[in-house]
């Protein structure tokens, strides 16, 4: 188990406060809620999903499978349950929720269809939304009726978000948007989306941004799927020409997107370490495994000093991860908020994961490239953790966050 310990630190290191302490030793409370969702979950969680999403009817199937998942889960009590009561949650703290992750790898549980939309959208829209746009879009987002997207990077812009020109003019009272977007995870199925836009184009380029709630089914809006070298189609292009968006779909105040965007990211990269870290382990222990079966040169695999070397620094480096997600959770456990800490965790899982994905590569050698040799899931890993380091935030703006807004450091010119 990854909570439920207490690791204090014999040395303070830069940047050290009361409360990065970790202690996570659990209450009665929180192991009666561990219990809970560890019974739930072995009552209500399907039977996984085999069949290779290799043809329409298999992703269309997939789909309707994780939708069920998600209603499933509505039904239970168990969506958004970091949420306040009052808008369809449970109001959970952060150790709870980190115990519901935790469970929900544990058991197994089918990917998150909401899952943008439940850690990322909810929360900003919580935040920052009227009290209409709450009541509208909140409890279909739960139920998984509304599928969102994030409509952030453009191909003219990179990582500097601020850069976007997607354009929106006030034009009595809607918004007419034109520009393009892409990596947009989820864009193919998505029902609505959250789009950052140009409001002002003569102000900073981080003060002339807004925020919108689009209906991805308004006329003008283009979505082009993008076949990813996995043979995967998740991530998308979308074209805006011409289309309206209601002024009341305004997330924020205009040209104020760039705080809203914010809270959306921070919120994308908390707490995300207790659920990788299993999944990671996972994969590490089936490596360990699969190698005990392989040789080379007419000897065991294992058996080879630079194998054995490579394998225990994969494991020290997921053990690291652990107790560097123990931490941030620690600190966020105080302040019950997601900090810019967040972004240290996220540029070590990406790159992490990179390494390890690589290393079953080398470690199983050709039949490991094979998409015939179990499944082709060692090297469906290695071309799938390249989006990695650039998916929720490049490395290099992980690194400039993590300079600038946790060490202090001046900006670079």
């Amino acid at each position: 188990m990854v909570l439920g310990g207490r690791y204090p630190s014999r040395q303070r290191p830069v940047g050290w406060t009361a409360r990065s302490l970790m202690d996570l030793t659990l209450s009665a409370q929180e192991l009666q809620f561990r219990n809970t969702v560890r019974g739930w979950l072995q009552a209500n969680v399907p039977p996984p999903w085999t069949r290779p999403l290799r043809d329409s009817e298999a992703k269309r199937e997939y789909f309707a499978y994780l939708r069920d998942w998600q209603r499933t889960l509505f039904d239970g009590g168990w969506a958004g349950i970091s949420w306040p009561k009052e808008h369809g949650g449970r109001g959970v703290s952060i150790i709870e929720q980190s115990i519901f992750q935790e469970e929900l790898a544990l058991a197994q549980a089918p990917d998150r269809l909401g899952v943008i939309g439940e850690g990322l959208v909810g929360p900003t829209i919580i935040a920052v939304g009227t009290e209409a746009q709450k009541q509208r879009f909140l409890k279909p987002l739960l139920m998984g009726e509304h599928i969102w997207c994030q409509g952030f990077s453009e191909p003219d812009a990179g990582s500097d978000l601020a850069a976007l020109g997607t354009k929106a003019v006030l034009d009595g009272d809607h918004y007419v948007v034109n520009g393009q977007k892409i990596w947009t995870s989820f864009g193919h199925v998505a029902n609505w989306c959250l789009l950052v836009v140009r409001t002002d184009s003569a102000a900073p380029k981080h003060k002339g941004l807004t925020c919108l709630l689009v209906d991805m089914k308004s006329p003008g809006v283009v979505v082009r799927p993008l076949r990813m070298m996995t043979g995967d189609e998740e991530s998308n292009e979308l074209f805006f020409t011409d289309v309206c968006v209601p002024e009341s779909n305004l997330l924020g105040q205009v040209n104020q997107g760039w705080g809203v965007a914010m809270t959306a990211l921070d919120k994308e990269r908390a707490n995300l370490g207790t659920g990788l870290y299993l999944r990671y382990k996972r994969h590490l222990d089936s490596l360990l495994e699969r190698a005990k079966t392989m040789r080379r040169a007419g000897r065991p695999i294992t058996e080879d000093p630079i194998v054995r070397q490579k394998l225990a620094q994969s494991y020290l480096d997921l053990e690291v991860f652990r107790l560097n997600s123990l931490r941030t959770l620690s600190g966020m456990s105080h302040s019950n908020a997601p900090s810019p800490e967040g972004s240290i965790l996220k540029l070590y899982w990406s790159e992490m994961n990179q390494r390890n994905a690589q290393l079953a590569l080398e470690v199983l050698g050709l039949p490991g490239q094979s998409w015939d040799f179990d499944d082709g899931r060692w090297g469906y890993n290695y071309l799938r953790s390249r989006g990695n380091t650039i998916e929720a935030g490049t490395s290099e703006i992980q690194r400039n966050i993590i300079a600038q807004r946790v060490l202090g450091l001046p900006r670079s010119y």
